[in-house]
C-alpha cells in the first residue's frame, strides 16, 4: 500500500465507518495486541472487525435497540475496543466506567444513563458491580468478557461474552451497509466526567466530536512528525475521555497498533518490549520517570550526573531563548552518549509522548526536552471531545503553553479570562442536565471553567482554573497548581495542595515522598516509621528546607507559610484524586480543614 494509507481519517460519518474502511485497508496486518502468558499476541484488523460485526449483531438480538445505553466496565484490553465498537454499531450509546467506581459510583451512572445492559471483563468487578445492578431498575443482561461467579442476579440474565461475539454469523459488509445511516451527530457515548467537585455528569460526545479529535490530532501527527507504522502503548483508563479518543480511535485513525500496557508496575518493561512510537500519558507520569531517570544517572557516578547536569543546562538555555553557539560541542558529545541512553529507555523510537488530562509543569517538559525526547503538552475536557489544542513542533515547542487550537477549533478569551471553545468538537450537553449544559454552553461557545490568554504566536497559554483560583483577603490571586507543581517537583514531596482562599497567606498539606523518606532515615540511622517520622523535628525541617526552596522562586503572596503533613496520600480510593489525577479540592478541603484552619492561629 502507498502512503495514502495512513491519511484517509477525514471524511467519514461515524466512528465505526472509520474502523471498517482501516480494517479494509489494514486487512490481516496485527490491530490489538495483549500479553498473555509472558508473550505478546495480537488480533488482527480483519479478526477485529469480524467480532464487532458478530457482537453488534447479538446486541440487537437480545432486544437492544437505536439510542439504548450500554455501560462497559473493564481494564484496558482488547474486549474493551471490540465491545465499545460493537455498542455503536448496534446503534448503541457507550457508557464507559472506570475500575475503580465504588459501588455507589455504579449506581448513580446506571440510574442517571439508565443503561439497559452492561459488559463487564472479570469476577472480581463484578462483585463491586453487581448490588448496584441489581437494584436498578432499567438494567436487563449482564455480559461477561470472562466467566462471572454470581450467586444471585434477580432480574438480571448473564451471557457470555464467546457466544455472542463468535455464535452468529458476521458479516463485516452488512454492518458497513447499516452504518451509512449513523451521522456525525448521533450520540456515540456517555463519559461521565470523573469532575473535582460533585456527582459525575454525562457528557453527551456524539461521533462528529471524536472524529473532529482524530482528524486534528491526525493532522499534527501527519504534518509535525510524518506517519508510518506507528504503535500505541496503552495505559491510561480506557473510560477516560482523553484515552478513549487519543489512545483507541486516533491510533484506529492513523491505522496504528494498540499493545495494552499490564499496568503501572510494568510499565516501564512494557515500554522497552513494545517500543512504542507515541505514548499518550499524563503529567504525573512523566514526573514519575524523570524521578527514575535522575535518580538512574546519579547511580552511575560523576560523569554521567556531569553530562545530565550539562543536558538541562542547555535545555533551560534553549526555553529561554539564550542558545549558545559554543554549547555545539557539548550537544555533539550529549547526542552521543546521554541521549541515546535515554531514548533506549523509552524503547528507542518514540516520535512524541503527548501528556494531557491535567497541566504539565514546565520544568518536567524542558527536562524531557532537554533529553531529545518530544513532549507535546495537550489541552482538552472531556466536554470538548477531549482534545482542544496540542503543542506542535511547527509552531515551536514552548512548555508553558498548551500550542495552537486543533484544526478547525475556534478558541476565544472572555473579558473575565476564561477560555471559550466553539466547534464540532463541542459536546451535545450533560446528559438529563439542560440546567447544566445551559450554564457551561452559551450561543455555541463552551465555557471552559479555564483561565488564560492566547500568545503572539497563537498558542493558549493557561494560568489557572477559573474555579481554582485563591483570592486572598487583600484580594491578590494565586494559581495553586502552579505552587503545587513546584512543590511536587522536590525530591522530598509526592503530592501537594495550597489552600489561602480569603485568607492572609497561602498554606500547603504535604505528602512526603515514601522512597526519599526511606533513604533519610538510613542517612541518620534511624527506624523507619513513616508515620513517626512525621512528628521529628530533623524530618519537618528536611521537608521544610524543601518547601523553602519552591518559596526562593515565588512571589510575595504565592509563597507557602505553613505547613502540615497529610494521613495518607491523595488516592483515587479515598476519594481525593481523579481517576485522570487530578487531586479533588473540596474533598481534600472538607478532610483537613482542622489542620487548614490550625495553620491560621498562633
Amino acid at each position: 500500500m502507498g502512503a495514502g494509507k495512513f491519511d484517509d481519517f477525514e471524511g467519514h460519518d461515524n466512528l465505526v465507518a472509520l474502523f471498517l474502511a482501516k480494517a479494509e485497508a489494514r486487512g490481516d496486518r496485527p490491530f490489538l495486541w495483549r500479553k498473555q502468558d509472558g508473550e505478546w499476541v495480537s488480533l488482527s484488523w480483519n479478526e477485529v472487525a469480524r467480532r464487532v460485526a458478530g457482537l453488534a449483531k447479538s446486541l440487537k438480538k437480545l432486544g437492544l435497540e437505536k439510542g439504548d445505553r450500554v455501560m462497559l466496565v473493564s481494564e484496558n484490553r482488547p474486549e474493551w475496543c471490540i465491545a465499545d465498537l460493537a455498542i455503536m454499531a448496534a446503534g448503541c450509546v457507550t457508557v464507559p466506567t472506570y475500575t475503580t467506581n465504588t459501588e455507589r459510583d455504579h449506581q448513580h451512572i446506571l440510574d442517571n444513563s439508565a443503561s439497559r445492559a452492561i459488559i463487564v471483563s472479570t469476577a472480581k468487578l463484578a462483585e463491586t458491580l453487581m448490588p448496584a445492578a441489581v437494584r436498578s431498575s432499567q438494567a436487563e443482561f449482564i455480559i461477561g468478557m470472562e466467566p462471572l461467579r454470581v450467586a444471585q442476579t434477580g432480574q438480571l440474565a448473564i451471557h457470555d461474552w464467546s457466544d455472542l461475539v463468535q455464535g452468529t454469523d458476521a458479516d463485516v459488509a452488512a454492518l458497513a451497509e447499516a452504518m451509512e445511516d449513523v451521522g456525525r451527530d448521533d450520540l456515540a457515548c456517555l463519559i461521565y466526567t470523573s469532575g473535582t467537585g460533585g456527582a459525575p455528569r454525562g457528557v453527551m460526545q456524539h461521533h462528529g466530536a471524536i472524529l473532529h479529535n482524530v482528524e486534528g490530532s491526525g493532522t499534527v501527527l501527519r504534518e509535525d512528525f510524518g506517519l508510518g507504522d506507528e504503535i500505541f502503548l496503552s495505559f491510561l483508563p480506557l473510560s477516560h475521555a482523553y484515552e478513549h479518543s487519543g489512545g483507541q480511535f486516533l491510533p484506529i485513525g492513523v491505522g496504528a497498533e494498540i499493545y495494552y500496557s499490564e499496568g503501572l508496575e510494568k510499565l516501564a518493561s512494557n515500554i522497552e518490549e513494545v517500543r512504542p512510537t507515541i505514548m499518550v500519558v499524563v503529567p504525573r507520569l512523566f514526573e514519575v520517570l524523570r524521578a527514575r531517570m535522575i535518580k538512574a544517572v546519579e547511580k552511575q557516578g560523576k560523569m554521567p550526573g556531569y553530562l545530565l547536569d550539562k543536558a538541562l543546562t542547555i535545555g533551560e538555555r534553549d526555553f529561554t531563548g539564550k542558545k549558545r553557539k559554543r554549547d555545539f560541542a557539548m550537544r555533539m558529545l550529549l547526542s552521543r552518549t546521554l541521549k541515546p541512553k535515554i531514548r533506549k529507555r523509552l524503547g528507542g523510537r518514540i516520535k512524541a509522548m503527548v501528556s494531557g488530562g491535567a497541566p504539565l509543569n514546565p520544568d518536567i517538559g524542558i527536562f524531557f526536552q532537554s533529553l531529545g525526547v518530544t513532549l507535546l503538552q495537550g489541552y482538552g475536557q472531556t466536554e470538548a471531545g477531549p482534545v482542544i489544542s496540542c503543542n506542535r513542533p511547527k509552531t515551536g515547542l514552548k512548555m508553558d503553553t498548551v500550542g495552537p487550537p486543533l484544526k478547525n477549533t475556534e478558541v476565544r478569551i472572555a473579558e473575565d479570562g476564561e477560555i471559550c471553545v466553539r466547534g464540532e468538537l463541542v459536546m451535545q450537553g450533560y446528559w438529563r442536565n439542560k440546567a447544566e449544559t445551559r450554564r457551561v454552553i452559551k450561543d455555541g461557545w463552551l465555557h471552559t471553567g479555564d483561565v488564560g490568554h492566547i500568545d503572539e504566536a497563537g498558542r493558549i497559554v493557561i494560568t489557572d482554573r477559573k474555579k481554582d483560583l485563591i483570592v486572598n483577603d487583600k484580594g491578590d490571586n494565586v494559581a495553586p497548581q502552579k505552587v503545587e507543581g513546584m512543590l511536587t517537583l522536590q525530591p522530598e514531596i509526592l503530592q501537594a495542595m495550597v489552600s489561602g482562599d480569603k485568607r492572609p497567606y497561602i498554606v500547603g498539606l504535604i505528602v512526603p515522598d515514601p522512597e526519599w523518606a526511606l533513604e533519610w532515615a538510613r542517612e541518620q540511622g534511624k527506624k523507619y516509621d513513616f508515620a513517626e517520622m512525621q512528628d521529628n523535628p530533623e524530618f519537618r525541617a528536611a521537608i521544610r528546607a524543601a518547601v523553602d526552596r519552591v518559596n526562593a522562586d515565588l512571589s510575595v503572596v504565592e509563597k507557602v507559610r505553613k505547613y502540615e503533613f497529610t494521613d495518607e496520600p491523595f488516592a483515587i480510593e479515598n476519594g481525593e484524586m481523579t481517576p485522570s489525577m487530578k487531586i479533588r479540592r473540596h474533598v481534600i478541603k472538607e478532610r483537613y480543614q482542622v489542620k487548614l484552619d490550625g495553620m491560621y492561629k498562633g
